[in-house]
């Protein structure tokens, strides 16, 4: 385990790096332009595209990709994975230039169903949000091509150990956007139009340096560019193990539009507010979770590829352990501190007081699935790992009608939170219905092995959550005036908060805490 160690070290460094960037780009975005249509539809438009980049990037490609280039490698040696890697690259571009194409002409097509939602008795306002959101997509949707080419470049590299390139890709994108809206803001004071047309720059910008980086990378290890339309063997097996796992992404891929679609027909804050909540989210899952995952990925692909289970459940039981370790006490710590944390973080230009008021529960409520959503994102790999396409499609399939159903019902009651709620019982049972399916395969993927661990990170988590409320609850009354009053009792609040859990974690003997010891005096070390 220590050199996995050593590459989620090096994954969940840059990670963080990139997620505290994309929350800096968020919260850039929200003081430009703050919960207001033109906002809402630039979350909504990026929504596709840059989902893409997460399926393709996190999911169905490097999910085939991944375990065919280990096996490519071992029948052929370096140079066949090379050539696959060009074969699978070129029916990528073709693949994401006809998407694209196709999509770009059917959102340009506004003119001619917006009318007709009219027609059909949809209110002005929402077909209005819903034509902006149309108009941004025709020009945000060339994103697609060039992060699915990174996709294909990062999968690559990371089958032959390098983890950093693949790490940095969303470091391009947010410095990419944030340098061009602040140039936007810089240039053109007071002109929203002017600012989104240079926001939009940064995004496709970023997609660019988010290829060429990985692609680089891949060219200095021997590989050749070379256009490559053969449908080898490969490319077939590739293809056969995308078709489900891309079903069920497009499922996936619905519901998050849905849930975006659903917010715009709200009101003009709806679909800001739940994308800058996902955002927040974002951060701890992404500083740990998602490196765990991409590393034990190719783990457990090799040991998959060799047919041996047991050590496929053994490394899959730790990343979970860690998994859990980090997601549980960082849900309870949003969920005590959503409000404090919505206003540090956003409340600032045209981000209102009362925009705080409409977030804060909507994060509270969506923090309640973040242990799930880390946990299915390993689950996943899990399933991929062994070639098993069909159940992640069910596990979607089934994530989807519910996500739907319970967020139309509740949304009648709780507006935006009605949405956020139904996002996160969709993901819980979406972690339910896979963990499962895992316990029928093998005996040692089983939850019974994870229980135990996850009754002490919850106790530990309960008892950091009593300690941080009480400790925001002090400072607010001791502390009463003062610009930074929040800032400073947000740290001594999540101070107060980390100690306690470091202290619980130690007392209860928590699986994980000598591998996250151990890989912090690495650092120390280095440092």
């Amino acid at each position: 385990m220590g050199k996995a160690l050593r590459n989620i070290g090096i994954v969940s460094g840059l990670t963080m790096v990139s997620r505290v960037l994309g929350l800096g780009r968020e919260m850039a975005i929200a003081a430009a332009f703050g919960a207001t249509a033109l906002g809402s539809a630039f979350a909504t438009a990026f929504t596709l595209p840059n989902l893409f980049r997460r399926l393709l990037g996190e999911g169905a490609l490097t999910a085939a990709l991944v375990p065919t280039l280990q096996e490519e490698t071992a029948r052929g040696g370096k140079a066949a994975a090379l050539r696959l890697v060009s074969e699978v690259a070129t029916w990528t571009l073709l693949a994401a230039g006809v998407i694209t194409a196709a999509a770009m002409a059917l959102l340009g097509a506004h003119a001619w169903w917006g009318p007709q939602l009219l027609a059909w008795g949809w209110e002005a306002d929402t077909v209005a949000r819903w034509e902006l959101g149309a108009e941004l997509g025709v020009i945000l949707f060339p994103y697609m091509v060039t992060v699915c080419l990174a996709a294909v470049f990062s999968a690559a590299l990371q089958t032959r150990g390098r983890f950093l390139e693949p790490a940095l890709n969303p470091v391009w994108l947010n410095l990419c956007m944030v340098g061009l809206l602040g140039y936007g803001v810089w240039s053109a004071p007071g002109d929203d139009a002017v600012r989104m047309r240079w926001l939009c720059a940064g995004v496709l910008a970023g997609g660019v340096a988010q290829m060429v980086g990985p692609g680089w990378a891949l060219m200095r290890l021997g590989w050749s560019p070379r256009w490559s339309p053969q449908a080898g063997p490969g490319v077939r097996q590739i293809a056969r193990l995308m078709v489900p796992t891309l079903f069920g992404s497009a499922i996936y891929l619905v519901n998050m539009t849905v849930s975006r679609l659903l917010g715009l027909s709200l009101d003009d804050a709806a679909a800001t507010v739940l994308n800058l909540s996902t955002r927040v989210m974002e951060l701890p899952i992404g500083v740990f979770a998602v490196a765990i995952t991409t590393v034990v990925f190719q783990q457990i692909s090799k040991h998959a590829a060799e047919g041996r289970l047991d050590l496929l459940a053994v490394d899959y039981r730790k990343g979970m352990r860690l998994i859990l370790l980090v997601n549980v006490p960082a849900a309870v710590g949003l969920v005590v501190l959503a409000e404090p944390i919505t206003r540090v973080l956003f409340e600032r230009g045209k981000f209102t007081a009362a925009n705080t008021l409409t977030m804060a529960p909507v994060l509270a409520v969506g923090a309640l699935a973040l242990p799930a959503l880390a946990f299915v994102g390993l689950a996943l790999r899990a399933f991929y790992a062994r070639k098993d396409m069909r159940t992640p499609v069910q596990a979607a399939t089934w994530s989807f009608v519910i996500n739907v159903v319970a967020s139309v019902v509740l949304m009648r009651w709780f507006g935006v939170t009605g949405l956020a709620a139904g996002s996160t019982v969709a993901v819980l049972f979406q972690a339910g219905f896979l963990q499962s399916k895992l316990a029928r395969e093998h005996e040692g993927l089983g939850f019974s092995h994870l229980a135990g661990h996850l009754g002490k990170v919850v106790a530990a988590s309960a008892v950091m959550g009593g300690v941080v409320a009480a400790a925001w609850w002090g400072w607010r009354q001791g502390v009463t005036t003062g610009g930074g009053r929040d800032l400073a009792g947000l740290a001594v609040s999540v101070a107060a908060g980390v100690v306690t859990f470091g202290v619980a974690a130690w007392v209860l003997r928590l699986e994980g805490r000598d591998e996250v010891l151990a890989l912090v005096k690495r650092k120390l070390k280095r440092g």
